[in-house]
């Protein structure tokens, strides 16, 4: 067990000192409780099961210096369309360290009542959806990083979909990470609604303009109400010296469809935590994952999908590409309790290692409390198939080429599985650079 945090330590004091006198009055205590649980929990350690692979002792180690104020530090919307995904038409949410930036976001007209926003200017406007869900899904109890940004993120997305409405362009919610300062974090939430009977896509990326040592922790909640259907993409390249933990919660309610992605290219230490929990009967869940490692990053994914109700089903597909001597994690838990009878869940987890020097951790889990039930799951680590190689060597393509093609198959399987042309079309490309040899998570605006 992790020993309580001193009052001493740079985050509390911090807290302690920071007072956001715009915020709704149900939000502080909301705050006081999250760094209650930090103070408790401390940041894990490897004796932790959840964490046993992936220590967390350089970000403890880093000085704790929340970026307070907004800059656009010279940005423009000419200088961010590069990170807009070219051909995508969309409403544009961004946030510059964690600060909504409005001269960079545009939203286009949309059908009566949705809502695309950012959490700071709807505490009034908003106020009885923010109060109902916002910091009510994802648990400060339990994850020390999602305490930390419950109790010091200013702002961040705010999208609601009414009963019935069908959104028909993607919303994208572009992060910038711009600060030059080791230590410097970022607090971003995000808060999606999807109410009965609607349907949106939304993508959630996240970008670096700095080699700095700097520390993006969001957290991300999803409502899919009855009958609704949500994408939700979540794009993770920044900086190869940075370190990005992530937390996703969604609640899914009777026959609602929620299609997830999460592709991690970037950061020196990523982590990614997905959970969703069916809360009503008939519910569907599909989670895709990609991630793609090389020098010395190591990039986790923990999911879970609770069936908590019966008649549900949910598919998960992740595939790893590690090369030089990276690390990838994967621990993906479908837990079915006992009234949950008619659950159909399949998980499966592939790794790719190009080196010898690389690794994979992969810990498939099934908890079942139902004995009517269809459950299977499997995990399989390897290396480019031999006869493949030879097979395209002996029709002319030479070894590096037919090395990047079967990579490029591999990861295809789960790129080719968003629904969003432009994004699908620029993760295939920026695949092929990466193979190439070309930095494709650490991109600058000169």
């Amino acid at each position: 067990m992790t020993p309580p945090v001193a009052k001493e330590n740079p985050h509390v004091a911090a807290f302690e000192k920071w007072v956001d006198v715009s915020e709704p009055a149900w939000l502080r205590p909301v705050r006081k409780a999250a760094m209650s649980h930090f103070i408790e929990l401390g940041f894990p350690t490897t004796d932790h099961e959840e964490w046993r692979f992936t220590p967390v002792t350089a970000i403890e180690k880093l000085p704790f210096k929340p970026v307070q104020q907004y800059s656009a530090n010279g940005l423009t919307r000419e200088s961010i369309e590069k990170f807009c995904y070219g051909g995508l038409k969309s409403s544009r949410l961004v946030f510059v360290d964690g600060h909504f930036s409005p001269e960079l976001s545009a939203v286009n007209t949309q059908p009566a009542g949705v809502r695309i926003a950012n959490l700071a200017g709807g505490w009034s406007t908003d106020r009885i959806a923010m109060e109902k869900h916002l910091a009510r899904h994802a648990r400060s109890d339990e994850n020390s990083f999602t305490a930390l940004n419950t109790s010091f993120f200013q702002d961040g997305a705010f999208i609601h979909i009414p009963k019935g409405v069908t959104v028909p362009e993607p919303i994208l919610i572009l992060h910038i990470a711009t600060s030059g300062e080791t230590g410097s974090w970022s607090h971003q939430r995000n808060l999606i609604v999807a109410e009965r009977e609607s349907k949106a896509t939304v993508i959630e990326s996240y970008v670096s303009l700095s080699n700095a040592a700097a520390v993006t922790n969001t957290v991300t909640e999803i409502v899919v109400e009855e009958n609704a259907s949500l994408e939700h993409c979540k794009v993770q390249r920044e900086s190869l010296s940075a370190f990005h933990v992530a937390t996703i919660q969604a609640q899914q309610q009777r026959v609602s469809r929620l299609l997830s992605h999460s592709i991690a290219i970037g950061s020196k230490f990523a982590r990614n935590d997905i959970h969703s929990i069916f809360e009503g009967e008939g519910a569907f869940s599909i989670m895709n994952g990609l991630y793609i490692g090389k020098g010395d990053q190591l990039i986790d994914h923990h999911t879970v999908i609770d069936h908590a109700k019966a008649h549900c089903e949910s598919h998960e597909y992740y595939n790893g590409v590690l090369d030089e001597k990276a690390r990838g994690v994967f621990n993906g838990k479908i837990f079915v309790r006992k009234d949950a009878q008619k659950t159909d869940a399949k998980q499966t987890s592939r790794a790719l290692l190009l080196s010898d020097d690389a690794m994979v951790d992969a810990k498939p889990q099934l908890e079942i409390f139902a004995d009517d039930v269809k459950c299977t799951h499997g995990s399989t680590v390897g290396q480019l198939d031999d006869d493949a190689i030879f097979y395209l060597r002996a029709r002319g393509i030479g070894l590096q080429q037919a090395r990047q093609m079967l990579v490029v198959a591999f990861a295809g399987e789960i790129l080719d599985r968003i629904t969003i042309e432009p994004v699908r079309e620029e993760l295939h490309q920026l695949l092929v650079s990466r193979l190439a040899g070309k930095d494709i998570a650490h991109v600058t605006t000169q």
